[in-house]
């Protein structure tokens, strides 16, 4: 079978996440969006984790529910050590089989970080270390290293990073099947790198809120279950991941915010790696890096279906806007209005789901149900006919769905 997975996101107790992050309220908008196997999130975390020992319910081989919803225990820790000469800031998800093996870990974590202190544990430790450690605790642990290519906390990323998987994880570098493409990318940039092809290119949501979780979702074929999960990933059975445009990603191009610089990769092939404007060293972004990194290039076409795919013969990709960011466009209101919150919750409840909407509804039947622009706009997104302001260093890009509209609505990212 084929499910769908949003294994990224987090509890209240992170830094910089809302509080309306709760088990209930993940259990509730993972049938509004189309979920079918959540992430716990932040297991690491003394106050989260009794919340989840107290509510979830074992389902079999790893999976747990709570009302209707199911779930594996994960988190995001970050790594930060000095490394070849270097100090690396690298966030990696961390999986673990059992409410009781992810007690252990923590306690074998506690002397590396401080639990309480966020959900998204920081850890004087290096990749490699706790690769060790999880593998020598209980081998069905395993990690996905996050974001990829972010600058900042991505294992490619520019300001902390590493040129490839066994520099950051030498001997360990055989423990790690997957890794997460971010926001900021997708998988045809990641296709680019030759040393990737032995692992699995997944996308998860990193939801700070709940409207965004399933904003990156992967599609698995297999068992869902723990050991199914593992196996999937192992083997590369993915059916496809679901994707943000990249471009709307806070660091899919190089620049200086202060100064309002944004350069694409050949922009700074010719400027440099200075702001044109003040003369600082530029945040260089995830499409620099996928330049630097890139060892071939890649023919990538959109099939009859909207589905991207590639001469590399790696499972395609679908991209897509929100539906409340459509609903907003086309009712000329703000994405967290009222008006557009009402009318998301009304078409979703009618039509089965959001992924049910974005991807496998009729035109006509969303036309019925939404009304003629909505309907327009979900074929827009599907064609990729769309308008796009690229993000960078930290400040997310502007998608629209119709020209006129951009700049005019905060986008649902």
């Amino acid at each position: 079978m084929t499910y769908l997975a949003d294994l990224h996101l987090h509890s209240h107790y992170a830094r910089a996440t809302s509080k309306e992050l709760t088990l209930e309220n993940l259990a509730h908008w993972a049938k509004l969006k189309g979920v079918d196997l959540l992430s716990s999130g932040d297991f690491t975390h003394p106050a989260w984790f009794e919340e989840t020992r107290a509510k979830l319910r074992e389902a079999g081989d790893g999976v747990y529910e709570y009302l209707g919803a199911k779930f594996i225990l994960g988190t995001e820790v970050n790594c930060v050590g000095q490394q070849g000469g270097r100090g690396r800031r690298v966030h990696l998800l961390l999986f673990a089989p059992s409410l009781d093996v992810a007690e252990r870990l923590n306690a074998a974590l506690a002397p590396f970080g401080v639990l309480a202190g966020d959900g998204r544990l920081t850890l004087s430790m290096l990749p490699r270390d706790l690769a060790l450690l999880l593998h020598g605790l209980d081998p069905r642990c395993f990690i996905v290293p996050a974001h990829l290519w972010t600058p900042w906390f991505g294992l490619y990323g520019s300001k902390s990073g590493f040129d490839s998987l066994e520099e950051c994880f030498g001997d360990a570098g055989g423990l790690i099947f997957a890794i997460e493409t971010g926001l900021s990318s997708d998988p045809a940039m990641c296709w680019r790198v030759p040393s990737l092809d032995r692992v699995a290119i997944v996308s998860f949501s990193d939801a700070h809120s709940l409207p965004k979780m399933g904003r990156e979702l992967t599609a698995v074929e297999g068992e869902p279950s723990y050991s199914g999960l593992v196996e999937s990933l192992r083997k590369q059975r993915i059916a496809y991941t679901i994707e943000f445009f990249p471009e709307e990603g806070r660091y899919h191009f190089s620049g200086h915010r202060k100064c309002r610089v944004s350069l694409s990769p050949e922009e700074v092939r010719r400027q440099g790696e200075r702001c044109p404007k003040c003369g600082r060293r530029m945040t260089l972004g995830v499409a620099q890096r996928v330049e630097e990194l890139g060892g071939r290039k890649v023919k990538t076409w959109r099939d009859e279906k909207g589905f991207i795919r590639g001469d590399v013969g790696r499972p395609p990709f679908r991209t897509f806007v929100g539906l409340r960011q459509i609903i907003a466009e086309a009712k000329g209101v703000g994405v967290d209005s009222k008006a557009a919150q009402k009318e998301y919750y009304r078409v979703v409840s009618e039509m089965g789901n959001e992924v049910s909407v974005l991807m496998g509804a009729g035109i006509a039947d969303i036309a019925r149900m939404a009304g003629e622009r909505v309907a327009e706009g979900v074929g827009r997104v599907r064609s990729g006919s769309i308008a796009i302001v690229p993000g960078y260093d930290g400040e997310y890009g502007r998608v629209s769905t119709w020209p006129e509209t951009q700049g005019k609505l905060v986008p649902d990212s």
